[in-house]
Protein backbone atom coordinates (compact mmCIF):
# COMPACT_ATOMS: atom_id res chain seq x y z
CA UNK A 1 0.00 0.00 0.00
CA UNK A 2 2.91 2.08 1.37
CA UNK A 3 5.00 1.62 -1.94
CA UNK A 4 1.82 2.12 -4.39
CA UNK A 5 1.29 5.19 -2.98
CA UNK A 6 5.33 6.29 -3.05
CA UNK A 7 5.03 5.25 -6.76
CA UNK A 8 2.05 7.37 -7.54
CA UNK A 9 3.52 10.45 -6.09
CA UNK A 10 6.89 9.68 -7.92
CA UNK A 11 4.38 9.34 -11.38
CA UNK A 12 2.88 13.03 -10.55
CA UNK A 13 6.23 14.63 -9.76
CA UNK A 14 7.36 13.51 -13.37
CA UNK A 15 4.18 14.87 -15.01
CA UNK A 16 1.58 12.30 -14.53
CA UNK A 17 -1.86 14.88 -14.77
CA UNK A 18 -3.09 14.97 -11.60
CA UNK A 19 -6.36 13.29 -12.32
CA UNK A 20 -4.99 10.31 -13.84
CA UNK A 21 -2.94 9.68 -10.19
CA UNK A 22 -6.14 10.45 -8.55
CA UNK A 23 -8.12 7.89 -10.59
CA UNK A 24 -5.40 5.51 -10.08
CA UNK A 25 -5.56 5.47 -6.27
CA UNK A 26 -9.47 5.18 -6.37
CA UNK A 27 -9.54 2.27 -8.55
CA UNK A 28 -6.34 0.45 -6.64
CA UNK A 29 -8.30 1.34 -2.89
CA UNK A 30 -11.24 -0.21 -4.78
CA UNK A 31 -10.21 -3.02 -6.39
CA UNK A 32 -8.19 -4.12 -2.91
CA UNK A 33 -11.72 -3.55 -1.05
CA UNK A 34 -13.33 -5.94 -3.70
CA UNK A 35 -15.62 -3.25 -4.70
CA UNK A 36 -16.77 -3.52 -8.15
CA UNK A 37 -14.53 -0.67 -10.14
CA UNK A 38 -17.36 0.13 -11.99
CA UNK A 39 -17.89 2.24 -9.14
CA UNK A 40 -15.29 4.78 -10.18
CA UNK A 41 -17.30 5.81 -13.44
CA UNK A 42 -20.75 6.02 -11.72
CA UNK A 43 -19.31 8.35 -9.21
CA UNK A 44 -17.45 10.77 -12.09
CA UNK A 45 -21.44 10.70 -13.83
CA UNK A 46 -22.37 12.02 -10.64
CA UNK A 47 -20.74 15.11 -10.50
CA UNK A 48 -23.71 15.64 -13.82
CA UNK A 49 -26.27 15.89 -11.49
CA UNK A 50 -25.09 18.89 -9.61
CA UNK A 51 -27.02 21.78 -11.14
CA UNK A 52 -24.57 24.40 -9.63
CA UNK A 53 -21.84 23.23 -11.85
CA UNK A 54 -23.43 25.78 -15.25
CA UNK A 55 -21.68 28.25 -13.32
CA UNK A 56 -18.30 27.04 -13.75
CA UNK A 57 -18.29 27.13 -17.38
CA UNK A 58 -20.53 30.22 -17.56
CA UNK A 59 -18.70 32.57 -15.00
CA UNK A 60 -14.66 30.89 -16.59
CA UNK A 61 -16.55 31.68 -20.09
CA UNK A 62 -17.11 35.38 -19.34
CA UNK A 63 -14.00 36.36 -17.83
CA UNK A 64 -11.74 34.68 -20.34
CA UNK A 65 -13.90 36.68 -23.07
CA UNK A 66 -13.51 40.44 -20.58
CA UNK A 67 -9.71 39.25 -20.09
CA UNK A 68 -9.53 39.34 -24.86
CA UNK A 69 -11.10 42.71 -24.76
CA UNK A 70 -10.21 46.46 -23.60
CA UNK A 71 -11.93 45.73 -20.51
CA UNK A 72 -9.31 45.82 -18.15
CA UNK A 73 -7.42 49.33 -19.73
CA UNK A 74 -11.39 50.37 -19.24
CA UNK A 75 -11.38 49.72 -15.47
CA UNK A 76 -7.79 50.75 -14.59
CA UNK A 77 -8.83 54.15 -16.67
CA UNK A 78 -11.61 54.66 -14.69
CA UNK A 79 -10.27 53.44 -11.21
CA UNK A 80 -7.22 55.62 -12.18
CA UNK A 81 -10.02 58.52 -13.05
CA UNK A 82 -11.40 58.23 -9.06
CA UNK A 83 -8.48 57.38 -7.36
CA UNK A 84 -5.49 58.24 -8.89
CA UNK A 85 -4.93 62.19 -7.25
CA UNK A 86 -4.40 60.11 -4.08
CA UNK A 87 -0.64 59.76 -2.62
CA UNK A 88 0.13 56.27 -3.62
CA UNK A 89 -3.49 56.59 -5.59
CA UNK A 90 -2.08 54.35 -8.86
CA UNK A 91 -0.99 51.88 -6.38
CA UNK A 92 -4.84 51.80 -5.05
CA UNK A 93 -5.87 51.58 -8.96
CA UNK A 94 -3.72 48.55 -9.26
CA UNK A 95 -5.29 46.76 -6.27
CA UNK A 96 -8.76 47.13 -6.91
CA UNK A 97 -7.97 46.53 -10.79
CA UNK A 98 -6.67 43.55 -10.19
CA UNK A 99 -9.13 42.27 -7.59
CA UNK A 100 -12.13 42.35 -10.06
CA UNK A 101 -10.54 41.16 -12.92
CA UNK A 102 -9.22 37.92 -10.71
CA UNK A 103 -13.01 37.44 -9.43
CA UNK A 104 -14.29 37.35 -12.99
CA UNK A 105 -11.45 35.22 -14.50
CA UNK A 106 -10.50 32.73 -11.34
CA UNK A 107 -7.09 32.64 -11.94
CA UNK A 108 -4.43 34.91 -10.43
CA UNK A 109 -1.78 34.75 -13.27
CA UNK A 110 -3.86 35.21 -15.90
CA UNK A 111 -4.53 39.07 -14.03
CA UNK A 112 -0.58 39.25 -13.63
CA UNK A 113 -0.42 38.22 -17.81
CA UNK A 114 -3.67 40.05 -18.74
CA UNK A 115 -3.28 43.12 -16.25
CA UNK A 116 0.60 43.62 -16.06
CA UNK A 117 1.24 45.03 -19.59
CA UNK A 118 -0.77 47.81 -18.52
CA UNK A 119 -0.57 48.32 -15.14
CA UNK A 120 3.39 47.48 -14.30
CA UNK A 121 4.74 50.23 -17.59
CA UNK A 122 2.29 52.91 -16.20
CA UNK A 123 3.30 52.82 -12.40
CA UNK A 124 7.11 53.07 -13.58
CA UNK A 125 5.92 56.25 -15.50
CA UNK A 126 3.94 57.79 -12.82
CA UNK A 127 7.52 57.23 -10.27
CA UNK A 128 7.16 54.21 -8.76
CA UNK A 129 9.95 52.46 -7.90
CA UNK A 130 10.51 49.25 -10.39
CA UNK A 131 11.23 46.97 -7.11
CA UNK A 132 7.61 48.27 -5.64
CA UNK A 133 6.16 48.07 -9.11
CA UNK A 134 6.70 44.07 -9.53
CA UNK A 135 6.03 43.39 -5.83
CA UNK A 136 2.71 45.14 -5.92
CA UNK A 137 1.20 43.44 -9.25
CA UNK A 138 2.41 40.07 -8.41
CA UNK A 139 0.99 40.40 -5.10
CA UNK A 140 -2.02 42.03 -6.39
CA UNK A 141 -3.08 39.52 -9.00
CA UNK A 142 -3.28 37.19 -6.18
CA UNK A 143 -6.21 39.31 -4.59
CA UNK A 144 -10.07 38.56 -6.10
CA UNK A 145 -10.82 35.16 -5.24
CA UNK A 146 -12.99 36.08 -2.18
CA UNK A 147 -15.06 37.82 -4.42
CA UNK A 148 -18.54 37.02 -6.57
CA UNK A 149 -18.05 35.09 -9.05
CA UNK A 150 -14.58 33.34 -7.80
CA UNK A 151 -15.08 29.88 -9.44
CA UNK A 152 -12.58 29.18 -6.12
CA UNK A 153 -15.75 29.72 -4.13
CA UNK A 154 -18.35 28.23 -6.27
CA UNK A 155 -16.04 24.89 -6.41
CA UNK A 156 -15.65 24.77 -2.11
CA UNK A 157 -19.73 25.20 -2.29
CA UNK A 158 -19.60 22.50 -4.18
CA UNK A 159 -16.81 19.96 -2.71
CA UNK A 160 -18.14 21.05 0.84
CA UNK A 161 -22.35 20.90 -0.60
CA UNK A 162 -21.86 24.66 1.70
CA UNK A 163 -24.37 27.73 0.66
CA UNK A 164 -22.57 28.87 -2.66
CA UNK A 165 -24.74 32.31 -1.63
CA UNK A 166 -23.47 32.44 1.91
CA UNK A 167 -19.87 31.69 0.79
CA UNK A 168 -20.64 34.94 -1.79
CA UNK A 169 -21.75 37.09 1.31
CA UNK A 170 -19.20 35.75 3.89
CA UNK A 171 -16.07 36.50 1.40
CA UNK A 172 -17.01 40.23 0.99
CA UNK A 173 -15.62 41.62 4.03
CA UNK A 174 -12.46 39.70 4.20
CA UNK A 175 -11.73 40.32 0.53
CA UNK A 176 -11.84 44.33 1.73
CA UNK A 177 -9.60 43.79 4.35
CA UNK A 178 -6.69 41.94 2.02
CA UNK A 179 -7.41 44.89 -0.46
CA UNK A 180 -7.72 47.77 2.29
CA UNK A 181 -3.77 46.59 3.95
CA UNK A 182 -2.54 46.68 1.33
CA UNK A 183 -3.75 49.76 0.21
CA UNK A 184 -2.96 51.37 3.24
CA UNK A 185 1.08 49.84 2.65
CA UNK A 186 0.44 52.12 -0.32
CA UNK A 187 -0.67 55.11 1.25
CA UNK A 188 2.03 55.14 4.13
CA UNK A 189 5.03 53.86 2.08
CA UNK A 190 4.10 57.50 -0.50
CA UNK A 191 2.32 58.89 1.85
CA UNK A 192 4.93 62.37 1.42
CA UNK A 193 4.05 62.19 -2.65
CA UNK A 194 1.23 63.13 -5.44
CA UNK A 195 2.56 61.25 -8.74
CA UNK A 196 3.02 62.84 -11.92
CA UNK A 197 -0.54 62.54 -14.20
CA UNK A 198 -2.63 61.78 -11.20
CA UNK A 199 -4.12 65.41 -10.74
CA UNK A 200 -7.99 64.67 -10.14
CA UNK A 201 -10.11 65.57 -13.36
CA UNK A 202 -13.89 65.79 -13.85
CA UNK A 203 -13.66 65.90 -17.60
CA UNK A 204 -11.32 62.62 -17.23
CA UNK A 205 -13.77 60.68 -14.54
CA UNK A 206 -16.77 61.28 -17.24
CA UNK A 207 -14.80 60.26 -20.20
CA UNK A 208 -13.63 56.57 -18.20
CA UNK A 209 -17.53 56.67 -16.87
CA UNK A 210 -18.63 56.51 -20.51
CA UNK A 211 -16.05 54.43 -21.60
CA UNK A 212 -16.72 51.67 -19.35
CA UNK A 213 -20.69 51.95 -19.03
CA UNK A 214 -21.45 48.95 -20.32
CA UNK A 215 -18.63 47.17 -18.40
CA UNK A 216 -20.05 49.19 -14.95
CA UNK A 217 -23.44 46.69 -14.48
CA UNK A 218 -21.93 43.79 -14.44
CA UNK A 219 -21.33 43.44 -10.44
CA UNK A 220 -25.21 44.61 -10.10
CA UNK A 221 -25.83 41.81 -12.73
CA UNK A 222 -24.20 39.19 -10.58
CA UNK A 223 -24.83 40.04 -6.88
CA UNK A 224 -28.27 41.89 -8.05
CA UNK A 225 -29.64 38.89 -9.37
CA UNK A 226 -28.00 36.50 -6.61
CA UNK A 227 -28.85 38.43 -3.60
CA UNK A 228 -32.39 39.50 -4.87
CA UNK A 229 -33.24 36.02 -4.98
CA UNK A 230 -34.51 36.72 -8.55
CA UNK A 231 -31.66 34.11 -10.14
CA UNK A 232 -30.07 31.11 -8.98
CA UNK A 233 -25.96 31.19 -9.31
CA UNK A 234 -26.52 29.54 -12.50
CA UNK A 235 -28.94 31.75 -14.18
CA UNK A 236 -26.77 34.25 -13.01
CA UNK A 237 -23.96 33.46 -14.59
CA UNK A 238 -25.82 32.28 -17.66
CA UNK A 239 -26.95 35.89 -17.16
CA UNK A 240 -23.50 37.32 -16.85
CA UNK A 241 -21.74 35.24 -20.67
CA UNK A 242 -24.39 36.56 -22.62
CA UNK A 243 -24.33 40.03 -20.94
CA UNK A 244 -20.37 39.90 -21.14
CA UNK A 245 -20.89 38.16 -25.04
CA UNK A 246 -23.49 41.45 -26.01
CA UNK A 247 -20.97 44.02 -24.59
CA UNK A 248 -17.61 42.84 -25.90
CA UNK A 249 -19.09 40.95 -28.90
CA UNK A 250 -21.54 43.86 -30.79
CA UNK A 251 -21.08 46.84 -28.57
CA UNK A 252 -17.64 47.70 -28.03
CA UNK A 253 -16.49 44.62 -31.24
CA UNK A 254 -13.22 44.29 -29.01
CA UNK A 255 -13.71 40.32 -29.45
CA UNK A 256 -14.22 39.06 -32.78
CA UNK A 257 -15.91 36.22 -34.04
CA UNK A 258 -13.20 34.53 -35.29
CA UNK A 259 -11.51 34.97 -32.16
CA UNK A 260 -14.71 33.03 -30.14
CA UNK A 261 -13.58 29.64 -31.06
CA UNK A 262 -9.65 30.22 -29.12
CA UNK A 263 -11.40 32.15 -26.10
CA UNK A 264 -13.95 29.39 -25.81
CA UNK A 265 -11.17 26.48 -26.08
CA UNK A 266 -8.98 28.08 -23.75
CA UNK A 267 -11.59 28.53 -21.15
CA UNK A 268 -13.24 25.23 -21.60
CA UNK A 269 -9.66 23.55 -21.08
CA UNK A 270 -9.42 24.96 -17.76
CA UNK A 271 -13.10 23.57 -16.66
CA UNK A 272 -12.44 19.96 -18.23
CA UNK A 273 -9.43 19.55 -15.91
CA UNK A 274 -11.38 21.28 -13.24
CA UNK A 275 -14.14 18.50 -13.82
CA UNK A 276 -12.52 15.80 -14.63
CA UNK A 277 -10.04 16.11 -11.48
CA UNK A 278 -13.74 16.79 -9.56
CA UNK A 279 -14.91 13.45 -10.63
CA UNK A 280 -12.44 11.17 -10.01
CA UNK A 281 -12.14 13.08 -6.44
CA UNK A 282 -15.26 12.17 -5.52
CA UNK A 283 -14.38 8.28 -6.09
CA UNK A 284 -11.15 8.73 -4.27
CA UNK A 285 -13.65 10.80 -1.36
CA UNK A 286 -15.98 8.27 -1.58
CA UNK A 287 -12.95 5.74 -0.98
CA UNK A 288 -11.43 7.22 2.21
CA UNK A 289 -14.53 7.70 3.42
CA UNK A 290 -15.40 4.01 2.96
CA UNK A 291 -12.09 3.55 4.52
CA UNK A 292 -12.78 5.92 7.87
CA UNK A 293 -9.84 7.47 6.60
CA UNK A 294 -11.66 11.10 8.38
CA UNK A 295 -12.30 9.31 11.27
CA UNK A 296 -8.18 8.35 11.47
CA UNK A 297 -7.36 11.39 10.58
CA UNK A 298 -9.43 13.37 13.29
CA UNK A 299 -7.58 10.86 15.85
CA UNK A 300 -4.32 12.05 14.79
CA UNK A 301 -5.23 16.12 15.12
CA UNK A 302 -6.95 14.67 18.26
CA UNK A 303 -3.15 13.82 19.51
CA UNK A 304 -1.27 16.92 18.51
CA UNK A 305 -4.46 19.47 18.67
CA UNK A 306 -5.31 21.21 21.72
CA UNK A 307 -7.93 23.27 20.63
CA UNK A 308 -9.66 25.67 17.70
CA UNK A 309 -6.90 27.79 18.18
CA UNK A 310 -3.99 25.40 17.58
CA UNK A 311 -5.93 23.98 14.81
CA UNK A 312 -6.26 26.95 12.56
CA UNK A 313 -2.88 27.81 13.17
CA UNK A 314 -1.60 24.08 11.88
CA UNK A 315 -4.27 24.32 9.00
CA UNK A 316 -3.14 28.11 8.41
CA UNK A 317 0.69 26.74 7.63
CA UNK A 318 0.02 23.69 6.50
CA UNK A 319 -2.26 25.31 3.79
CA UNK A 320 0.72 28.02 3.17
CA UNK A 321 2.53 25.04 2.07
CA UNK A 322 0.00 23.60 -0.16
CA UNK A 323 -0.88 26.82 -2.05
CA UNK A 324 3.06 27.00 -2.84
CA UNK A 325 3.04 23.68 -4.21
CA UNK A 326 -0.02 22.94 -5.69
CA UNK A 327 -3.23 24.74 -7.66
CA UNK A 328 -5.73 25.86 -6.12
CA UNK A 329 -8.41 23.86 -7.95
CA UNK A 330 -6.04 20.46 -7.18
CA UNK A 331 -6.36 21.50 -3.69
CA UNK A 332 -10.32 22.51 -2.84
CA UNK A 333 -10.61 18.59 -4.72
CA UNK A 334 -8.35 16.72 -2.29
CA UNK A 335 -8.09 18.43 0.73
CA UNK A 336 -11.78 19.59 1.78
CA UNK A 337 -13.06 16.68 2.17
CA UNK A 338 -10.63 15.25 4.52
CA UNK A 339 -10.48 18.50 6.95
CA UNK A 340 -13.96 19.36 7.28
CA UNK A 341 -14.61 16.76 9.64
CA UNK A 342 -12.13 17.89 11.46
CA UNK A 343 -12.67 21.07 11.33
CA UNK A 344 -16.23 20.51 12.66
CA UNK A 345 -14.46 18.75 15.27
CA UNK A 346 -13.42 21.81 16.80
CA UNK A 347 -16.14 24.04 16.37
CA UNK A 348 -15.31 25.65 12.52
CA UNK A 349 -17.82 27.22 10.76
CA UNK A 350 -17.96 25.51 7.63
CA UNK A 351 -18.44 28.79 5.53
CA UNK A 352 -15.25 30.41 7.30
CA UNK A 353 -13.25 27.29 6.95
CA UNK A 354 -13.28 27.96 2.98
CA UNK A 355 -12.62 31.95 3.61
CA UNK A 356 -9.90 30.90 5.68
CA UNK A 357 -8.56 28.09 2.62
CA UNK A 358 -9.22 30.58 -0.11
CA UNK A 359 -7.28 33.05 1.64
CA UNK A 360 -4.33 31.28 2.75
CA UNK A 361 -4.13 29.31 -0.34
CA UNK A 362 -3.84 32.70 -2.41
CA UNK A 363 -1.08 33.88 0.06
CA UNK A 364 0.06 30.18 -0.92
CA UNK A 365 0.64 31.47 -4.91
CA UNK A 366 3.08 34.20 -3.47
CA UNK A 367 4.71 31.88 -0.97
CA UNK A 368 8.88 31.32 -2.12
CA UNK A 369 10.36 29.17 -2.78
CA UNK A 370 7.63 27.61 -5.51
CA UNK A 371 4.63 30.13 -5.50
CA UNK A 372 2.91 29.94 -8.71
CA UNK A 373 2.34 33.65 -9.25
CA UNK A 374 6.01 34.71 -8.61
CA UNK A 375 6.72 32.33 -11.75
CA UNK A 376 4.08 33.54 -13.73
CA UNK A 377 5.65 37.23 -12.75
CA UNK A 378 9.39 36.34 -13.54
CA UNK A 379 8.11 35.25 -16.72
CA UNK A 380 5.44 37.93 -17.52
CA UNK A 381 8.15 40.51 -16.81
CA UNK A 382 11.58 39.09 -17.77
CA UNK A 383 12.81 39.52 -13.60
CA UNK A 384 15.14 36.41 -12.32
CA UNK A 385 12.91 35.15 -9.40
CA UNK A 386 15.27 36.03 -6.92
CA UNK A 387 14.02 39.50 -8.02
CA UNK A 388 10.25 38.81 -7.66
CA UNK A 389 11.34 37.01 -4.14
CA UNK A 390 13.01 40.11 -2.41
CA UNK A 391 9.87 42.92 -4.37
CA UNK A 392 7.15 40.28 -2.80
CA UNK A 393 8.47 40.28 0.27
CA UNK A 394 6.77 43.45 1.87
CA UNK A 395 3.30 42.40 0.54
CA UNK A 396 3.67 38.69 1.58
CA UNK A 397 4.07 39.77 5.20
CA UNK A 398 0.98 42.21 4.76
CA UNK A 399 -1.09 39.65 3.42
CA UNK A 400 -0.02 37.22 6.00
CA UNK A 401 -1.19 39.56 8.47
CA UNK A 402 -4.57 39.79 6.99
CA UNK A 403 -5.25 35.91 6.87
CA UNK A 404 -4.20 35.94 10.28
CA UNK A 405 -6.86 38.43 11.01
CA UNK A 406 -9.69 36.73 8.35
CA UNK A 407 -8.56 33.26 10.64
CA UNK A 408 -8.90 34.52 14.03
CA UNK A 409 -11.73 36.74 13.86
CA UNK A 410 -14.84 34.55 12.42
CA UNK A 411 -17.27 37.44 12.81
CA UNK A 412 -15.75 38.76 9.99
CA UNK A 413 -16.46 36.15 7.44
CA UNK A 414 -19.89 35.21 9.39
CA UNK A 415 -21.62 38.64 10.63
CA UNK A 416 -23.61 39.07 7.25
CA UNK A 417 -25.03 35.43 7.23
CA UNK A 418 -28.52 34.58 8.87
CA UNK A 419 -27.94 32.88 12.27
Amino acid sequence: MILTGLVLVLLAVLGMPLFAVIAASAMLGFQRSEIPLSVVPIEIFGIAEMPILLAIPLFTFAGYVLSESRAPARLVRLTQALLGWLPGGLAIVSIAACALFTAFTGASGVTIIALGALLYPALVQAGYQERFTLGLVTAAGSLGLLFVPSLPLILYGVVAEVSIDDLFTAGIAPGLVMMAILSGYCLWLYRGQRQRLADFSVRELGAALRDAAWELPLPVVVLGGIYSGVLAVSEAAAVTALYVLFVELLIHRDVKFGQLIDVVRQSMLLVGGILMILGVSLASTNYMIDQQVPEMLIGVVREYVDGPTSFLLALVAFLLVLGAILDIFSALVLVVPLILPVAAEYGIHPVHLGIVFLATMQLGYLTPPVGLNLFVSSYRFNQSIVAVYLATWPFLLMLAAAVLLITFWPGLSLFALDP
